[in-house]
Order: C-alpha cells, then sequence, then structure tokens
C-alpha cells in the first residue's frame, strides 16, 4: 500500500459541501454518518487502537479540526494536525443493549468539530462468546460514508496484514441514455411530495432500522441495475406510504450520491459524492406496470450520472464564494434552506453497491455484514441507505423523530420489501 504524501499546508479552506453543511448544523438532528462492520470475531484492543492511529495518519486529511476565527472571517478552514486529539477506538462493557446503544450514540452525538480527528469508532459486542461490531460515527461536516470506509479497509489491512485492495473496479460513469419513453419528467419548480406525517416518537432526533434482505435478482439482460431497482422500490414505498395517509398524488423526486472516486489508498477523503435528482410522475408509480418503471429510470439514472457538474450544483458554489464574513452567508444560507423546503426532494437514496474491500481483519476474521445510515433532518425527513455484502443487501432506513414513529419504520420496511420483490418479478 502506497503511503500519500504528507501534507505542506496546515490549514484548508472548507470545500463548497462542507462548508453549507457547517451553515445548517443543528443540535436536535445531529448530521452524522453511521457505519457498522459486524465481524465472526473479536480484534485486539491494543492492536485495533494501533491500527487505526497509523490508518489515520495515512489518510491525512482526515486528522482535522476547525480553526476558531472571528465572525467576520472569510472562510471556515480545517486545520490538519500530526496526530489524534481524542481516543477514536473505544470498547464499551459487552452486553446485550451495547450495539443498540452504540447506534443510539451514533444518532445523536456526532464527533466534535473541534477535536481531530471528527470520527469514533466503538467496539461492542453482546457477550463474550459474540464477534465484535465495529461502530464508526463520522461528522458528515467533514467526510461521507465512502471516505470513511476507505479508512476503515486501510485499518483493516494493517490489522491483519492482508490485502485490501478493492476487489471491484472503481465506478465508471456510464453513457446518457435516450430520452425517457413516452413521458416528461416533471419540471424541478413543482414542489415534490413530502413523506406523509407518521406518529412522531416523544423526543427528536432521528430514529433507525436496519434489516439484512436478499440481494435482488435481475432477469438476464435486464437493462437496468440493483440501484435502479432500489430506486424504484424507494418511490413506490412513499407512493404507498402516502396513499394510505391521504396525502395528495405529488411528484416524487429521489436524491441520489454519485461518487467517481477511485476505491484505492489514494482516494480523496472528505465529502467527494455529487448530488443528482431522480424525478417520478405520480402517474408512472403504478405498481401494475413495474417493467416501464424500472426501463425509465435506467435510462434517467444513467443521464445523471454522466452529467458533469458540481457536487451541489452551481448555486452552493455562489453561496459559499467569500466575498462576505462566513457569518452572514450562514444566515443567508439557512435562511435559503428553510425557504426552499417545500422543493427539497421527497427522499435520498444512497446505495453504496457491493463493499469494494474485503475487510479482512485476519484474527478477528472478514465482516460478513456492513451497514451505513446517512442523515434524515427535515424537511426530507426519511433516507434510505443500502450495502451488500456476502451476497445479501444491508438497508438501513432512518428518519426524524419529528416525522415518523418506530412503528411507521416498520411498515416503510415492510413495503420496501414488498416492492423490491416486486421488481425481480418484472420482466424486461
Amino acid at each position: 500500500m502506497s503511503v500519500p504524501t504528507p501534507v505542506a499546508s496546515r490549514r484548508v479552506p472548507f470545500p463548497v459541501v462542507d462548508e453549507v453543511t457547517r451553515h445548517c448544523l443543528s443540535e436536535e438532528e445531529p448530521e452524522t454518518v453511521h457505519i457498522e462492520a459486524h465481524l465472526p470475531g473479536v480484534p485486539d484492543p491494543a492492536r485495533l487502537t494501533a491500527a487505526f492511529t497509523e490508518a489515520l495518519r495515512r489518510h491525512p486529511r482526515v486528522l482535522m479540526r476547525e480553526t476558531p476565527g472571528p465572525w467576520y472571517r472569510r472562510r471556515y478552514e480545517w486545520e490538519l494536525t500530526h496526530g489524534p486529539d481524542v481516543d477514536v477506538v473505544t470498547f464499551p462493557p459487552p452486553g446485550p443493549d451495547a450495539l443498540a446503544d452504540a447506534r443510539a450514540r451514533a444518532l445523536t452525538h456526532a464527533p466534535p468539530l473541534t477535536a481531530s480527528p471528527p470520527i469514533r469508532v466503538e467496539v461492542t459486542r453482546a457477550d463474550e462468546e459474540s464477534g465484535a461490531v465495529l461502530v464508526l460515527t463520522v461528522n458528515h461536516t467533514a467526510l461521507d460514508g465512502p471516505a470513511c470506509l476507505r479508512v476503515l479497509a486501510t485499518a483493516a489491512e494493517l490489522y491483519g496484514g492482508q490485502d485490501n485492495a478493492p476487489a471491484t473496479p472503481p465506478p465508471q460513469r456510464a453513457p446518457a441514455g435516450p430520452p425517457s419513453p413516452g413521458r416528461r419528467v416533471p419540471s424541478p419548480w413543482v414542489p415534490p411530495a413530502r413523506v406523509a406525517r407518521g406518529a412522531p416518537g416523544p423526543r427528536p432526533g432521528n430514529g433507525l432500522l436496519v434489516a439484512d434482505l436478499p440481494l435482488p435478482r435481475r432477469p438476464a439482460g435486464a437493462p437496468y441495475t440493483v440501484n435502479d431497482q432500489l430506486m424504484a422500490a424507494t418511490a413506490l414505498m412513499i407512493t404507498h406510504w402516502n396513499g394510505e395517509h391521504g396525502a395528495r398524488p405529488r411528484p416524487v423526486r429521489v436524491t441520489m450520491p454519485v461518487d467517481d472516486r477511485s476505491r484505492d489508498a489514494d482516494m480523496p477523503i472528505g465529502n467527494g459524492t455529487r448530488l443528482v435528482e431522480v424525478t417520478f410522475d405520480p402517474s408512472e408509480l403504478d405498481a401494475d406496470a413495474v417493467p416501464l418503471l424500472l426501463h425509465r429510470t435506467a435510462v434517467r439514472t444513467r443521464a445523471l450520472k454522466a452529467l458533469d457538474r458540481p457536487q451541489l450544483g452551481h448555486g452552493a458554489a455562489l453561496l459559499t464564494a467569500p466575498l462576505t464574513p462566513v457569518a452572514w452567508r450562514r444566515a443567508l444560507t439557512r435562511g435559503l434552506r428553510k425557504a426552499a423546503g417545500p422543493w427539497t426532494s421527497t427522499t435520498l437514496l444512497s446505495n453504496i453497491g457491493r463493499v469494494p474491500y474485503p475487510l479482512d481483519f485476519g484474527d478477528a476474521g472478514r465482516a460478513h455484514a456492513v451497514w451505513f445510515s446517512a442523515p434524515a433532518r427535515m424537511p426530507r425527513g426519511l433516507t434510505v441507505t443500502t450495502a451488500s455484502t456476502a451476497g445479501r443487501l444491508h438497508l438501513a432506513l432512518r428518519w426524524s423523530g419529528s416525522l415518523l414513529g418506530a412503528g411507521d419504520g416498520d411498515r416503510l420496511l415492510g413495503l420496501f420489501e414488498h416492492y423490491l420483490h416486486a421488481t425481480q418479478e418484472a420482466t424486461p
């Protein structure tokens, strides 16, 4: 494994995504990415801590903290550090609730931006006989899920001594397809559907439900991908849910992160995904016409992936231009975010795809399940995150506690499974 060249500059201005996220932080709904890797065995604490510490040094863009400054400064800046300020890896006592407690902390307590690095790892066990679950919590202002997964793969290689090079090739942009057959995509100026309110819990914050599902099958020669099946199932799930709750039919708009970065040791670390939006007219979301829906979804996702555009669009680049103090830009960004609430996409589907690394921790074994979850702040209020490992689909539904409750999550999961199965029965 090659070791990246040490960073010369000790300070790095916030990129566009980092700044926009920083402006919109909320204590009630922290912007965290949650990752958990399930191992059959138990790693040695000292060796695992040493492996993670060295992995951070090999990806120095992770070792950073926000630089304090006056309100009139023109930029937020990251200060790169030589080592961690805090103990990154901790080992809570084993117990039947250890994993649930770590998941809850991942949703409610973001690693602070003032201490390097903005990531923590909790090694949990149900009892003395069970394997370990590594629960990683990432402050999304600084890093995204794929970047943190790259750091985890480096730690696995350093711990186990086995090559953890990507087992799959880097993502490639597919060529844009022809226009969607027989249907105009709804205008982006039309406010999309909102997820209908369920039975919110007593506390704000995010709720989470994870599921281990069979990887969806595709007929031989199908023109669509597993990602397209997940996209169609997500749109149909929300349409069905909203219909049950008496919501007026509106276009469903699904935000989809696109990641073009390499997966090797030189992968750029940070927030590196582009966000595109896939829109469906209500008339397209017909559970009796799934094959046509899959075809249209495939055409649209191919075209969107082929687009060359800034991560958050051209407007965000203008909004973060260092022409005025960051305090003024923060107030403007928060105001615009609130005003644009009705036009925010219905939901977000983040499909990590097949986990590209073996995640082989030597004597602790290879990860046999990996879950991710993305923040679910209002007004979107619901995110769907998927990854696949060992031929299984690992799904996480995450929602805002001000919109949905635990029982709502169960119902949405049932609907998702139903419509995902329907995509397997479709013929191209």
